[in-house]
């Protein structure tokens, strides 16, 4: 498993201990026993620290971009996977597209068949925003 794939399950893990524990910005605690190399560490931190300083505005795209769903009312997982992969668009240079699958593929894994055209219905919506929002201011 490559370090990104491994960053961003770190920051989806990261992103689930905070909405549990009200430990938003700190990840000290997290990496006690954890050993993994430097780059996949800074990466994980990267998008985690997005999320929290950008924590209003991405659960806002994602309440705007999920129908019928009340943010604080969709599974813990997909809810954390949406906002590690959206923090992941704001910054990232990975090409859009390729944030999807991996969001996809982390929830296969972590959650369930279904969540996986949640997630990936929702993030595709998000990113036709933004990418409309470059166009328009750029």
């Amino acid at each position: 498993m490559g370090s990104r794939r491994k960053s961003r399950e770190y920051a989806l893990q990261l992103l689930f201990q905070s909405d549990f524990l009200e430990t938003a910005g700190e990840d000290d605690l997290f990496w006690i026993g954890r050993s993994t190399d430097e780059e996949t560490r800074d990466f994980t931190r990267v998008l985690y620290r997005s999320y929290i300083d950008n924590q209003e505005s991405i659960d806002r795209l994602i309440q705007r971009h999920s129908k019928h769903w009340r943010i604080e009312r969709m599974a813990t997982v997909d809810r954390n996977i949406l906002r590690m992969a959206i923090s992941e668009f704001l910054v990232s240079s990975t090409p859009c597209v390729v944030v999807i699958n991996e969001a996809i593929e982390i929830a296969r894994e972590y959650s369930g068949e279904e969540s996986t055209e949640f997630v990936n219905g929702v993030l595709d919506a998000v990113m036709g925003e933004l990418n409309q929002e470059e166009l328009l201011n750029g």
